[in-house]
């Protein structure tokens, strides 16, 4: 589940003790003696590998990172790894975190990084309830329980003051990874990503779903973001990255099956079975009517302006509000504008 919070305290805390590898990490390394030189490119994820990772893995394997001069290495994150202090302190070029939050919260508590391309233009982040009790808009959760896991507490508090309903009009509880506690009657409703189509099956033909973006909550997913020193001097290789990478989830689109096979192929622990049932969502969420007129990976400064204000609104910035600009930077989705375009 993602990690939709960052303070500035732990922020401060982890940079102090990854510091000292920024004066002696570089962004990339250029590996000369070649026909053309090659950007070796770090990738940390802020999660475990996923089908996320679609594009980029397809990519790869297809030589669209090697025609763009790029090198990609894919480094894994997890509950214990803080992936933006790793890109912030130089250890990796680019991250990618689950959700846009996360990046405006960092930029907030101090972190020198800004988004630069989204993977997903609406988050897949639901609402499940079921037949007998459905929750199929904002208002049908008063005077229910509502079990969500405790760093997506923020996003049903926002939920509740962006549709003016009172928090304690709606009992809110703790839920792990499972759908439990739907089924057997300790909450009316239970979150999760509708790309995890596994922890999904247990719901069955009764699932009622309430996109978080279709209950007025609109946030990004499969969030790139870069240092800003990054943006100002590796501009091209960032260029040149996302062009590969929209080109590869461009393939993704057209040939699903196979880049299942490309995935199942690059991570033997992957259920094939599930990945070809998953790769339709997450083609929807990469894919659609943002994208057919912005191009894959698109943003728009309204959006994030949105998103920041529904966050201030609830007091989440500790430190200061941070303005669009600092949270986002447009030049590497106007500079890749063409390839994107092409695939979206």
């Amino acid at each position: 589940m993602p990690d939709f919070t960052m303070s500035r305290r732990s922020f401060m805390k982890n940079t102090a003790i990854v510091g000292g590898l920024a004066s002696t990490s570089s962004f990339i390394d250029i590996r000369a003696g070649k026909a053309s030189d090659i950007a070796e490119v770090r990738m940390q994820l802020g999660w475990l590998a996923s089908n996320g990772l679609l594009g980029e893995i397809v990519a790869r394997k297809k030589g669209f990172f090697q025609e763009q001069g790029i090198e990609l290495t894919v480094v894994p994150g997890g509950p214990s790894v803080d992936g933006v202090t790793g890109v912030a302190a130089g250890q990796s070029l680019i991250g990618q975190t689950s959700s846009s939050p996360s990046v405006m919260l960092a930029r907030g508590a101090g972190a020198p990084i800004k988004a630069f391309l989204a993977g997903y233009h609406k988050h897949p982040f639901t609402y499940y309830s079921l037949n007998k009790s459905p929750i199929r808009d904002p208002k049908d959760m008063i005077g229910k329980t509502i079990a969500t896991q405790p760093t997506a507490f923020i996003l049903l508090r926002a939920l509740l003051a962006k549709n003016g309903i009172p928090e304690d009009q709606v009992k809110m509880v703790n839920m792990g990874s499972d759908m439990n506690q739907l089924l057997t009657g300790q909450a009316d409703a239970v979150t999760g990503w509708s790309t995890n189509v596994n922890a999904l099956k247990v719901l069955g033909a009764d699932r009622v779903d309430l996109m978080l973006w279709d209950a007025g909550l609109q946030l990004y997913a499969n969030v790139y973001y870069a240092t800003d020193k990054a943006l100002g001097e590796q501009a091209d290789v960032l260029t040149r990255f996302t062009n590969a990478a929209a080109k590869g989830w461009g393939y993704v689109k057209d040939n699903p099956q196979e880049a299942v096979d490309i995935l199942v192929e690059e991570y033997p622990n992957f259920d094939k079975a599930s990945e070809l049932e998953a790769v339709k969502p997450a083609i929807e969420f990469s894919f659609g009517d943002a994208t057919r007129q912005n191009g894959w990976g698109g943003m728009t400064r309204e959006n994030w302006e949105a998103q920041i204000k529904a966050y201030a609104d609830l007091g989440q910035f500790k430190d200061k509000v941070p303005t669009v600009d600092e949270v986002v930077s447009f030049d590497i989705l106007e500079a890749s504008a063409a390839a994107r375009k092409q695939v979206g």
